[in-house]
């Protein structure tokens, strides 16, 4: 278990319209649950955010596909999900696996074929054994149940070592809106989006585009401003359900209090589950937070934050506890955003440790490595150019990363 593990599994709320399912089939391990399905109520909204791998997985382009099309909205959905198994660059043989298995959900569940979306996370390369998780479709079916969320999240582990969940209630007009998400991701973690997958379920009434818009909003400040290990992934995927089950009224214009209530509990429900991530990151020890202010733009600050997140000899310090802040410089300079040395300041948590191109006059090396042994970190870098801002965060790196990743496939 991650020392940075939340202390248990959060309680979540059923939502109206969803119910969950998990089984094993036997993808790559023996004995644990390895496959997802949850079935979606006639009417829900569907919205999602990919990967932008060029590389993508079989799944990942059939979900693109059919968000694109114009499926029967009022008809029921459902989402099957297998670790294990990547289904990842697989040939025409990819595709083959996704229909075999989607085809099998939507048969089971009276469903179009164009509203069952499927998602694979695992190794890359290997054939993905669909007849496996087709032959426990008719007992997933079975096992449907609308708190069952806790063991679908459990059931699309792969590293992980611990299940990720969040949620988050806002009063609506004409009753509560409920939101619950669930997550996996320890490893191959970075922008855009991460290794992760992602499934958020809402009982508000919202329309597909509207709620791909919503979804939008918060990305870029939630699951592409997490890196572990600066790696992307083929097979990232957040599917986002908003069932309209709820006796709210539906939501339908942005700039209502409703609306903006909704958006930004569905923010903190989408940061909570990525950052629970980047806590579950291979071999993580430190949770980071690198904020980068004064930048030139928006654009130059994330450039700083992610060269800083994604450094081996920063994350490397940060696992030695080594107030090594030499080493932020460095990824500062190599960003390739306008920076200039007399302008810039360091900070680690509150103490100014380098400012107008030296180190500070204040400097104490005794405080600084006494910082570094919190299990949670702030990096603060001001560029001291303009008002541009981002904040990332991260994870070091230590050995036990590289013991979960050189023996990965076998």
């Amino acid at each position: 278990m991650s020392p940075l593990a939340p202390a248990a599994f959060p309680d979540l709320p059923a939502i109206d319209g969803v119910e969950f399912a998990a089984g094993a089939a036997g993808i790559k391990y023996q004995g644990r649950t390895d496959v997802m399905l949850v079935r979606l109520a006639p009417g829900t909204a569907i919205a999602g955010a990919f990967t932008r791998s060029s590389t993508r997985a079989a799944c990942i382009l059939d979900c693109q596909d059919k968000l694109a099309g114009t499926p029967d909205s009022a008809a029921g959905a459902a989402i099957v999900v297998n670790s294990g198994n990547a289904n990842a660059f697989t040939g025409a043989e990819g595709q083959r696996g996704v229909d075999a298995v989607t085809g099998a959900v939507a048969k089971a569940l009276g469903v179009p074929a164009g509203r069952v979306f499927s998602s694979s996370t695992g190794v890359i390369g290997e054939p993905l054994p669909a007849e496996r998780i087709v032959a426990i479709v008719d007992d997933l079916r079975a096992g449907l149940d609308a708190g069952g969320i806790a063991d679908a999240a459990r059931a699309i582990m792969t590293t992980d070592t611990f299940p990720k969940g969040s949620a988050a209630e806002i009063a609506g007009d004409g009753g509560p809106i409920r939101i619950a998400g669930i997550a996996k991701g320890s490893g191959m973690i970075a922008p855009d989006m991460a290794t992760m997958l992602v499934y958020i379920f809402t009982d508000a009434s919202v329309a597909p585009k509207l709620l791909q818009r919503m979804l939008r909003k918060h990305m870029d400040a939630t699951f592409n401003a997490i890196t572990v290990d600066s790696d992307t992934s083929t097979s990232d995927a957040l599917i986002l359900a908003a069932t309209g089950k709820s006796a709210a009224a539906p939501i339908t214009d942005m700039r209502g209090k409703v609306a903006r209530d909704f958006q930004a509990a569905l923010g903190r429900v989408m940061l909570d589950l990525a950052q629970q991530v980047v806590r579950d990151g291979e071999g993580a020890t430190k949770f980071v937070e690198v904020a980068v202010t004064g930048a030139a733009s928006t654009g130059d600050a994330r450039k700083v934050a992610l060269s800083i997140a994604n450094s081996p000899l920063v994350k490397t310090a940060l696992a030695g506890e080594d107030a090594n802040w030499g080493r932020v410089v460095a990824a500062v300079g190599k960003s390739g955003a306008q920076a200039d040395r007399d302008r810039l300041a360091i900070r680690f948590g509150d103490m100014v440790l380098a400012e107008n191109g030296w180190r500070a006059p204040g400097y104490d090396e005794g405080a600084a490595s006494a910082y570094m042994k919190r299990p949670e970190l702030v990096i603060g870098v001001d560029l001291g150019l303009g008002d541009g801002r981002a904040t990332v965060w991260t994870c070091d790196l230590t050995h036990r990363y590289i013991d979960i990743n050189a023996d990965y496939r076998s």
